[in-house]
């Protein structure tokens, strides 16, 4: 007698798999990409959120810098913009504003951006020529690239908290991002 095994899941397997995936998302990885040189410099927590309002293109980033004892806020706003932009964009403006090679621990709430880093996303688009394995161009290759020249410089991890789900930094630069955004509606 011949015995045809199923590919698809159980819920319970699926279950399992959900729940292992959203330990790994909460756990520091590191990224793909590393320092041209050893990093011992300080260890920096940097959060960086973005938002848009989609239709009008109204855009905010933020970024909350902490190191030791001591936070810097960052914030700005862009038109004509995305979502997925002002994300990238928080995230490169806090690398930016290190004046050294530091340890950064990255906490922040866009899959996206997490795992462009993380499940190196970003070194198969290079191979690529830019181009996802669709074919089509990498949409914020400009920011991208800069990204890359800072994960070069700073030794990253990189750390995703849920949106909106109470973690008092993460919901902070959002707040920032979102006023931010609201700048541009009433100019």
């Amino acid at each position: 007698m011949t015995r045809k095994f199923s590919s698809a899941r159980s819920p319970v397997q699926k279950a399992a798999a959900k729940q292992a995936q959203a330990v790994r998302d909460q756990l520091p990885l590191q990224a793909c990409i590393q320092p041209n040189v050893p990093v011992a410099g300080n260890a920096v927590t940097l959060y960086s959120d973005g938002a848009c309002d989609t239709q009008a293109g109204h855009g905010g980033w933020a970024t909350l810098l902490k190191y030791g004892e001591h936070t810097t806020e960052l914030c700005g706003h862009a038109g004509g913009t995305t979502n997925n932009r002002m994300e990238l964009t928080g995230l490169l403006e806090g690398l930016k504003a290190l004046k050294r090679p530091c340890q950064v621990r990255v906490v922040t709430d866009s899959q996206y951006l997490r795992k462009a880093f993380t499940d190196a996303w970003i070194l198969k688009w290079q191979r690529n020529g830019w181009r996802t394995a669709g074919g089509d161009p990498v949409k914020n290759q400009d920011l991208w690239e800069e990204l890359v020249e800072q994960a070069h410089k700073h030794a990253l991890t990189f750390v995703w908290v849920k949106g909106h789900a109470g973690h008092a930094e993460n919901d902070r630069v959002d707040e920032l991002a979102v006023a931010e955004r609201k700048k541009l509606r009433l100019a």
